[in-house]
C-alpha cells in the first residue's frame, strides 16, 4: 500500500498538481498592458529561473531514490513554466503593440500559439506580423531546440546514472552469502603420537592380559 501511494504520488499526483498551479498562476497573475524594459527584464530572470531549476532537478534525481519518476516531475516543472514565460510575453506583446499579431490575443490564445510553436504544428490562424514578434518567436524556435537538445537529455542522462549507481551499490541489490565453514583447530603443543618402527606399535587389545595369566598359572604349578 505504501508503495503503491509512493507511484500515484510522484508519477502522478505531483506534476498534476505542479501543472495546475502554474497554470492558475499564469491566469491569475497581473502583468502590465505594455511592453515595457521591466517586462523584459522579468521575462530574462524567468528564463534564468528555468536554468536553475534544472541545475537543482538534476541534483535531486542523483540522489532520489525513485529517479524516474523524479524525472517526471522535473519535467513537468520545468516544460510548462518555459511555455508559459513565452506565453506571457506574447499575451503582453499582443495587447501594447495591437499589430505585433494578426488579431488582438486572450491569455488563451498566447498559449496555444506558444503551443504551437513548440510543437511545431502552426495552423496559421494566428502568425507574427510585426518585427518584434517575429524576433521573439524566432528566438522561442531556438529556445525550443535548445531545450528539446540538451534539457531532455541532460534529464535522462541523470535518471540512467542513477539508476546504474543504485544497481551498483553494496545494498542496491539483496546478496545472498553463506557463512564461512570454521575449521577445526589444533591445540598449541598437541602432537598425535605416531610409530616409526613397527616393534614399537601398541599391542592389541587384550594381549597384555592373557600372558600374564598364563605365567600365573604356571608359577603356580
Amino acid at each position: 500500500m505504501t508503495r503503491r501511494w509512493g507511484f500515484l504520488h510522484l508519477a502522478v499526483l505531483r506534476p498534476l498538481l505542479t501543472v495546475t498551479a502554474l497554470l492558475c498562476l499564469y491566469y491569475l497573475l497581473p502583468v502590465d498592458q505594455v511592453l515595457r524594459p521591466w517586462t523584459v527584464a522579468v521575462f530574462a530572470g524567468g528564463l534564468a529561473v528555468v536554468v536553475l531549476l534544472v541545475v537543482g532537478e538534476v541534483r535531486m534525481i542523483l540522489r532520489s531514490p525513485s529517479p524516474a519518476w523524479q524525472g517526471v516531475q522535473a519535467l513537468a516543472l520545468i516544460l510548462p513554466l518555459f511555455l508559459l514565460l513565452f506565453a506571457d510575453v506574447y499575451y503582453v506583446l499582443g495587447h501594447g503593440r495591437p499589430g505585433a499579431f494578426g488579431s488582438a490575443l486572450s491569455r488563451t490564445d498566447a498559449l496555444y500559439f506558444t503551443v504551437t510553436v513548440f510543437a511545431t504544428v502552426g495552423f496559421g490562424d494566428i502568425a507574427p506580423v510585426s518585427a518584434a514578434a517575429r524576433v521573439l518567436v524566432t528566438f522561442q524556435m531556438v529556445a525550443d531546440l535548445i531545450v528539446l537538445s540538451v534539457v531532455l537529455r541532460v534529464i535522462l542522462t541523470a535518471v540512467q546514472h542513477r539508476r546504474s549507481s543504485t544497481r551498483d551499490e553494496p545494498g542496491g541489490a539483496v546478496r545472498l552469502h553463506r557463512p564461512p565453514v570454521p575449521r577445526p583447530t589444533r591445540k598449541p603443543g598437541y602432537h598425535r603420537a605416531t610409530s616409526s618402527r613397527p616393534d614399537e606399535a601398541a599391542p592389541a587389545h587384550g594381549g597384555n592380559g592373557d600372558h600374564d595369566r598364563t605365567q600365573r598359572l604356571v608359577e603356580e604349578r
